[in-house]
């Protein structure tokens, strides 16, 4: 009977162990995609809303200025409107080069600690079998051993 419940025990560490480490894996997997999709696609600031609104404002009143004898104030405010796309793309450079530096410090300590993680598991579980491939699904084959016994004796 002690036997038994032995087997039975080592039995559920394995498939427990083979779900712990399937799920470790996964969450790392969605996290470093969810910082890199954030990197990608950061956030508009009210700053630079207010900076279109203005350039889309001043190109507007520039073209209902259309007599020539308004042509020099209509050219005043395409420069100025230009002035202002100049001083938005500015700001769009600087800010996204502050959000690439933060997102990819997160990156890096993400990927450290993934690799930690990854050799704490190989560590934990070097000697125990975490997946078995059954008799059944090998047969059709031809080998006579599971995969662990190949590279044992390989």
């Amino acid at each position: 009977m002690g036997e038994v419940a032995e087997v039975e025990t080592v039995e559920q560490t394995r498939s427990m162990a083979a779900a712990l480490i399937f799920f470790i894996v996964i969450i790392f997997q969605f996290a470093t995609k969810r910082l890199q999709d954030l990197k990608k696609g950061a956030s508009k600031t009210d700053k630079e809303i207010q900076l279109r609104g203005e350039i889309k404002q001043l190109l507007k009143e520039a073209a209902s200025y259309s007599q020539p004898s308004t042509f020099a104030q209509a050219a005043k405010l395409r420069r100025t409107a230009a002035a202002k796309e100049k001083e938005l793309a500015n700001y769009q450079a600087q800010r996204s080069q502050e959000v690439k530096m933060s997102y990819d410090s997160y990156l890096k300590g993400l990927f450290i600690l993934k690799v930690v993680i990854h050799l704490m598991l190989i560590i934990w579980f070097w000697r125990s079998p975490v997946a078995f491939v059954s008799q059944q699904l090998v047969q059709p084959f031809g080998w006579d051993h599971s995969l662990v016994d190949l590279v044992y004796q390989g």
